[in-house]
C-alpha cells in the first residue's frame, strides 16, 4: 500500500502546480501534483513528467491513466469504483484515496485501494 504524507513513512517530494508555467519552477525528479486539467495532463505526458493528478470522476481517471499519470488521486467516496475499473483495465497508474488521518487508511486497505494521500499534501 502506498502511503503519501504519513509522518511514519518517508515519501517522495511532491510539488503542487496550478498551471503549465509552474512546471518551469519545479525541481528535477519531483512529483508534480495538480487538479485535473486536460492541457496539463497532455503536457506532462508529452514531456514525460512524473505527475499525480486529482480527479473528480471516472472519465478524468481514464484520461489520466491513458496519459501516463503515476498517481490518480480521488476522494475516498469514489475510490472503490475507480479502483475496480483500474483493476479491470489494468491501469498503470496507481489509485490514491484522499484521507485526513491515519485512522482512515485501514478502511482504504480493506477496499483494496492502491494507496492513500493525506489531504494536507494537496493544499
Amino acid at each position: 500500500m502506498i502511503l503519501i504524507g504519513d509522518n511514519n513513512i518517508p515519501f517522495e517530494e511532491v510539488q503542487k502546480v496550478k498551471d503549465i508555467n509552474d512546471f518551469l519552477k519545479t525541481k528535477p525528479n519531483t512529483l508534480v501534483l495538480f487538479n485535473y486539467q486536460q492541457k496539463m495532463v497532455e503536457y506532462c505526458s508529452k514531456n514525460s513528467l512524473i505527475y499525480a493528478v486529482v480527479i473528480k470522476d471516472l472519465k478524468e481517471a481514464i484520461y489520466a491513466n491513458a496519459l501516463s499519470a503515476k498517481y490518480i488521486i480521488c476522494e475516498k467516496s469514489i475510490s472503490k469504483d475507480i479502483q475496480e475499473v483500474a483493476d479491470n483495465y489494468m491501469f498503470d497508474s496507481k489509485i490514491l484515496a484522499i484521507i485526513d488521518s491515519n485512522e482512515e487508511f485501514i478502511e482504504i486497505a480493506k477496499n483494496q485501494i492502491d494507496g492513500i494521500i493525506y489531504r494536507s499534501i494537496l493544499k
